[in-house]
């Protein structure tokens, strides 16, 4: 890798953790201007814009580095979260399905997808996602966290549904 594009880069993650998104942004375009298939460039420009709520540009930027890398797991993870922040659940559960056949062991694929489902109202398959993610590392919290409190919902709606006549 070029020095200078490394050196860019590094700025760029400087700025992210700093809370600096624009000056980010900023390094992660001149990145891309020299170098336009720079994989880390176009995902983490599309972390940081996710991180900012600009979800649509986020899911721009993983789409351009999926037409040049379809198998990339990162991309792949990311454009999920932005569509499920975006509220396009399906949407967002194809990308971890794609994952998944990638990556059969992909636990934050498996807790993602439970995350989907749970917001599409399938919260028995939720809890089976979750459960698989935790089969494939047990102290993994937002697979616990969430498998926990989709079993909540599931029994509330279950008792509302016993007291309704």
């Amino acid at each position: 890798m070029n020095i200078e594009i490394d050196k860019m880069l590094t700025q760029a993650f400087e700025c992210v953790d700093d809370g600096n998104y624009s000056d980010a942004l900023r390094f992660y375009d001149l990145v891309l201007e020299q170098d336009p298939g720079n994989i880390r460039a176009l995902i983490d420009k599309g972390v940081t814009l996710q991180n900012m709520g600009k979800l649509k540009l986020a899911i721009l930027s993983y789409d351009k580095a999926l037409a040049m890398f379809p198998d990339n797991l990162d991309a792949l993870l990311n454009k999920g979260s932005a569509l499920h922040s975006d509220q396009k659940y399906s949407e967002a559960i194809t990308c971890y399905d794609m994952v998944l056949k990638i990556d059969k062991k992909s636990t934050m694929a498996f807790a993602y997808k439970g995350l989907s489902l749970g917001e599409l109202g399938q919260l028995q398959d939720a809890i089976k996602h979750f459960k698989k993610a935790l089969s494939i590392d047990k102290h993994y919290d937002l697979a616990n966290i969430s498998k926990e409190t989709a079993q909540k919902l599931l029994k509330s709606i279950k008792e509302n549904k016993s007291k309704t006549p």
